[in-house]
C-alpha cells in the first residue's frame, strides 16, 4: 500500500508540473504557450474526429483548456489554462479553470476540454464566468449543418457543447463537480 501511495504521489507531481507555467515567463510567453497547447489540442481532436474541424470553423466561438487533476478518496481538484476564440470578431480571451469535486475516487490525469459556443450569449456568458455546467444525458451534439452528430461531445449548458480528451493518467471516480472558468486577468490586460 505504501508503494502505491508513493507512486500516486509521484504521478500527481509529474502531471501537475507538466501543465504548470513558470512564474518567470512574461505574459506574452504564457499566451504563446497557451496558443501552442490549444493548437495541439485541436490537432488531436481533428485526428480523432476529422469533421470537427468544419464544426469549429463554423460555430460562433470555441475554447480549449488544458487541465490536470487529482482525486484522492473523497476530495479532488483540477486546474488549467486555455484560450477562447470568437470566430466572428477574431477576439482571443485567455482563461483559467478551477474545479473541485466531492465523492469517492482515486487517481490523477491530464485532459483537454474543447468547448463549442454557438451563440453570442453563450460566448459572453462563457468568457465572463457565468456559464453553469450541468449534467446531460446527451452523448453527441448536432453539428447544425449536415444534420449529423459529433461523437464524444456533450451538451453542458445552453448553446455550449464540450469534448473531453484525456492525455495522461487514470482516474476512477464517482463525483459531483463544481467548475469555474474565468478570464486570466494577467494575460488579458
Amino acid at each position: 500500500m505504501k508503494k502505491f501511495i508513493a507512486a500516486l504521489t509521484v504521478l500527481v507531481c509529474l502531471l501537475t508540473a507538466s501543465t504548470a507555467f513558470a512564474a518567470k515567463d512574461s505574459a506574452a510567453e504564457q499566451r504563446w504557450q497557451i496558443d501552442q497547447l490549444s493548437a495541439k489540442t485541436l490537432d488531436k481532436l481533428y485526428a480523432k474526429y476529422p469533421h470537427a474541424r468544419r464544426v469549429i470553423e463554423n460555430c460562433y466561438a470555441w475554447a480549449t483548456l488544458s487541465n490536470s487533476g487529482v482525486k484522492v478518496l473523497f476530495i479532488g481538484s483540477s486546474h488549467g489554462r486555455g484560450v477562447a476564440v470568437n470566430n466572428q470578431t477574431g477576439e482571443r480571451v485567455y482563461l483559467r479553470m478551477k474545479e473541485l469535486s466531492a465523492g469517492l475516487g482515486l487517481g490523477a490525469k491530464e485532459y483537454n476540454l474543447i468547448f463549442l459556443l454557438n451563440t453570442p450569449d453563450a460566448w459572453e456568458n462563457f468568457i465572463v464566468g457565468k456559464t453553469r455546467f450541468g449534467a446531460s444525458a446527451e452523448a453527441s451534439a448536432d453539428d447544425g449543418y449536415s444534420g449529423g452528430t459529433i461523437e464524444g461531445a456533450e451538451y453542458v449548458a445552453p448553446s455550449v457543447w464540450v469534448f473531453q480528451m484525456t492525455t495522461k493518467g487514470l482516474a476512477l471516480e464517482a463525483t459531483l463537480k463544481g467548475t469555474k472558468i474565468y478570464k486570466d486577468k494577467k494575460l488579458n490586460s
